[in-house]
């Protein structure tokens, strides 16, 4: 991020906390409850926000090397993703063109060849048939033509991108619009995996997605963790179409704020927050990044799988300043975002399916929440939601 943007935003915080006020919506609006309940719509938004459109599935440093590859089972379809032999990123289905079987089950890894455990057809990392046990034997086959089905696939700005199907097209510039120089200015193409984890969770996906949407929580559900590192009820926020930027407040800002500003970093008095439409959040660390990849369950519309990965940048890892161990960032992170952030809105959840609760409301200081479901009933073609 360039330097005279992280002022204007720092110094938007500085105001805030001086004057006591937030940013400001302008109204409070009301989100039916059967956004969270309705079948007919959980349907529609799986082909439209998933199956039609594309996936973010990782960073660069899920494939850090030549032979690298990684795998995951989403939008109804198992998934192998490689860095081939060239350095190329690149996906395709996870299933031998003979009789269908996965033919990768490790997670991640690094193979220059995939074999079948089924009849043992081999692979490249690059998709191509290589070879088939007694081919004499089975019959004369095109192998040129019976690769492994490639799925398109982009890496841009660190970020890995897969559209579902074979036919579809994967616009960078439409798809990471907004977030993409600021990811450039930090190398986030640099940083290296160093764990991953899965909160499976009762409460739909949309609910996940909004508990990163306001700081507004902070001084009651998070009292006791994020609230003495992080001033509540105040953020800044910005925009592009579908995706945008939210900027938190952190503490430090307090002693920065007295410094030059040519010394000030907003990664040390802020914490910025993005949103890849239509279920990434990316949290910004000094040093880190997490990344949440919330996905809605196949069979039932009040359950939601969140995909955690953490990255770190490689030079900071074994630094004295590094922000605590992976391990410890697990911990940490988990005990907030899935003990205290999902459980209360998994709370939420039975709320709107007990069909007593008609609506939730989005207040004047949570314009993160108004852009998240003012977009996904644009992109839906349902009305926008009125004001309370």
């Amino acid at each position: 991020m360039k330097h005279d943007e992280q002022v204007r935003l720092l110094k938007q915080l500085i105001h805030q906390l001086d004057t006591g006020t937030n940013l400001d919506a302008g109204t409070v609006l009301r989100n039916p409850a059967s956004a969270y309940t309705c079948p007919e719509r959980a349907a529609r938004e799986r082909e439209l926000f998933f199956r039609k459109h594309p996936q973010m599935i990782g960073m660069s440093g899920d494939l850090p090397e030549k032979g690298s590859f990684l795998t995951l089972e989403e939008w109804g379809a198992r998934i192998l993703a490689t860095r081939d032999e060239s350095g190329r990123f690149r996906a395709f289905l996870n299933s031998c063109r003979h009789r269908g079987v996965q033919i990768e089950s490790e997670a991640r890894g690094r193979r220059k060849r995939f074999v079948c455990p089924f009849h043992a057809w081999t692979y490249s990392s690059e998709g191509e048939l290589v070879s088939i046990p007694k081919a004499d034997h089975f019959g004369e086959i095109d192998k040129s033509c019976h690769g492994l089905i490639e799925l398109p696939a982009v890496e841009k700005h660190g970020v890995l991108l897969v559209h579902p199907e074979p036919e579809g097209v994967i616009d960078t510039r439409s798809v990471l619009e907004g977030i993409g120089p600021d990811f450039d200015s930090w190398g986030f193409d640099h940083y290296v995996n160093v764990g991953s984890d899965v909160y499976d969770m009762p409460l739909n996906w949309k609910l996940a997605i909004d508990t990163f949407g306001e700081t507004y929580h902070f001084p009651s559900l998070h009292r006791n963790t994020l609230f003495p590192i992080f001033h509540g009820n105040v953020q800044g926020f910005d925009h592009w179409e579908r995706n945008h930027r939210m900027i938190l407040c952190v503490r430090e800002i307090d002693q920065m704020r007295h410094r030059p500003e040519n010394q000030w970093n907003i990664r040390e008095g802020a914490f910025p927050v993005y949103y890849l439409f239509p279920n990434v959040i990316f949290n910004v660390g000094r040093h880190s990044l997490t990344i949440v990849r919330v996905r809605p369950h196949p069979e039932e519309i009040g359950r939601s799988i969140s995909h955690v990965g953490f990255y770190f940048d490689p030079e900071q890892l074994d630094s004295p300043e590094a922000e605590g161990t992976p391990q410890e960032f697990f911990e940490s992170f988990a005990a907030i975002i899935r003990d205290e952030d999902y459980a209360a809105a998994s709370l939420s959840q039975r709320s709107a399916e007990s069909g007593l609760q008609k609506e939730f409301l989005f207040g004047r200081n949570e314009p993160t929440l108004h852009h998240y479901h003012q977009t996904y009933n644009e992109v839906l073609g349902l009305p926008p939601l009125e004001p309370a």
